[in-house]
């Protein structure tokens, strides 16, 4: 059961459905995380950063290498919610992580996303030097802003009990 429960956008205030409204303007769907988000519209667009980033990570990633990322820590993160989201995506690419051969650039992509979410303390310079093969500095701090907001939905989801 949720600790907090989502918003009812029938029976929500005027500035909830702004930024509802907002949110569906740009194309993007709800779910059960963003409509408990939404108790606050604020807590609610900061987190929805989530999206700019994603998409800046996908222009030198492409989404393939995005979602094995993004699907990596959550499923690290053990979050039902988005590991089941990013699940989807990949299987609507038709790709199963488990098992899957991994390119050097999509290894280096998990090990550092299920480094970061198991614990960001032992990420260390071997882990850098293998990014720094593939990425540049401005990318590199991209893919670990992109995983920063995938830890945080991660904590949302988790602490406040979000039904999938």
């Amino acid at each position: 059961m949720a600790r907090i429960e989502p918003i009812k956008y029938s029976a929500a205030r005027k500035d909830v459905r702004a930024a509802y409204d907002e949110h569906i303007a740009k194309g993007a769907k709800m779910n059960n995380m963003k409509l408990t988000l939404l108790n606050n519209p604020m807590a609610f667009r900061a987190l929805m950063g989530f999206h700019d980033v994603f998409a800046e990570a996908k222009n030198f990633l492409g989404e393939l290498d995005a979602n094995l990322f993004c699907y990596a820590i959550s499923y690290e993160n053990d979050c039902l919610v988005c590991s089941h989201i990013f699940k989807n995506f990949l299987d609507e690419q038709g790709v199963e992580f488990e098992g899957m051969i991994f390119t050097p650039v999509q290894q280096a992509l998990v090990s550092f996303g299920r480094n970061i979410a198991d614990n960001p303390h032992e990420v260390d310079d071997e882990q850098f030097d293998e990014l720094r093969e593939f990425f540049s500095a401005e990318q590199i701090v991209v893919i670990t802003s992109l995983a920063a907001m995938m830890v945080a939905s991660n904590i949302i989801n988790t602490v406040l009990d979000v039904e999938l």
